[in-house]
């Protein structure tokens, strides 16, 4: 049975998925490309990207349960895939730390460093008014 021969709300929620999925994959592409160290560019992979491909998978569940197909390869797929990438990000984060690799400081941090050394001052001066 081709696609176009499908019901049309079977067509949608497939085109709808398929789309969904789309848009997370490109996401996770431009979240590579542009965040500045390894760490910001570890959440690309791991969300956007997976939650695409996921997106794709169960659209294709979708056109196989529609065909009558009620196979469980995609299910695993999608399964495997979503468990496997947050345990992989966090092996590569932990090798990262290990490794000390470099990671770019964001203006946020920058002032909260700033006002815990500001804290850290004053707190000493207190302590040592208060001897």
């Amino acid at each position: 049975m081709a696609l176009n021969e499908l019901h049309w709300a079977w067509q949608v929620v497939i085109a709808a998925m398929l789309v969904v999925g789309g848009v997370f994959a490109l996401v996770g592409a431009v979240g590579m490309l542009r965040f500045p160290d390894f760490y910001m560019r570890m959440h690309a992979p791991t969300k956007a990207t997976t939650l695409g491909v996921g997106g794709v998978l169960v659209a294709s569940m979708a056109v196989n349960w529609a065909r009558g197909n009620y196979g469980v390869h995609e299910l695993l797929i999608t399964l495997f895939l979503f468990i496997t990438a947050p345990v992989s990000a966090n092996l590569m984060a932990k090798a990262a730390l290990h490794l000390r690799s470099p990671s770019k400081s964001s203006p946020w941090r920058s002032r909260c460093r700033a006002a815990a050394r500001r804290a850290l001052r004053q707190g000493q001066r207190l302590h040592a008014a208060s001897k």
